[in-house]
């Protein structure tokens, strides 16, 4: 990923958007609170340089990386953490998923119908250059007790919700292609398109 943004950077390489599924694991962001590791044995901890905290990472979750440069998309960074999360609400909305953002959070929320707030979709980014890289996760049907390990993005008085606990039956592939679909409405087309 480093690579190919810095690639990007030289104007050798044309943009990217990389969707994967990662094995269980905890990713640290350079705002990560040591403290915040609740269980520091359960899965592999790995620190990523992006912004942000903790977070877990793995099956059942869309992680996208996008390695965009930002010098043909205006160089503002909030800008660009605010068309990551229209990104992800579009997107949930194509599954009649009701998600915003919350003024102080980065991230994308949803709320239960008895008014509790919780987290579906994580955003922790990196810009070197101008050229992004990290990205954004959205839960479609994690193990949502494996973000019992961590303090998720440092915040404790929220819970963390997927398409599932929603009562969603969305696929992987159901989620990539209304990633495909919105990314265009939000960013543009990438230098490769």
């Amino acid at each position: 990923m480093k690579a190919r943004a810095a690639a990007i950077a030289a104007g050798e390489a044309n943009e990217l958007i990389w969707l994967l599924e990662h094995p269980p694991l905890y990713t640290a962001g350079t705002s990560a609170n040591p403290s915040d590791l609740v269980a520091p044995g359960q899965f592999d901890v790995f620190e990523t340089g992006r912004g942000g905290q903790y977070t877990y990472h793995g099956p059942g979750q869309r992680v996208a990386y996008a390695m965009l440069d930002l010098r043909k998309r205006g160089r503002d960074v909030s800008a660009f953490v605010r068309g990551l999360e229209q990104w992800i609400i579009d997107t949930l909305d194509e599954f009649d998923v009701a998600a915003e953002r919350r003024c102080g959070r980065v991230g994308v929320w949803v709320t239960r119908d008895d008014g509790r707030e919780e987290k579906i979709a994580a955003i922790g980014v990196r810009l070197k250059k101008w050229v992004s890289f990290h990205g954004i996760s959205i839960n479609v049907a994690p193990d949502l007790s494996h973000f019992g390990g961590i303090v998720p993005c440092g915040i404790s008085e929220h819970g963390v919700a997927s398409l599932a606990s929603l009562g969603r039956d969305v696929t992987m592939s159901e989620v990539d292609n209304a990633l495909k679909s919105n990314f265009g409405k939000i960013f543009g087309p990438t230098s490769a398109q």
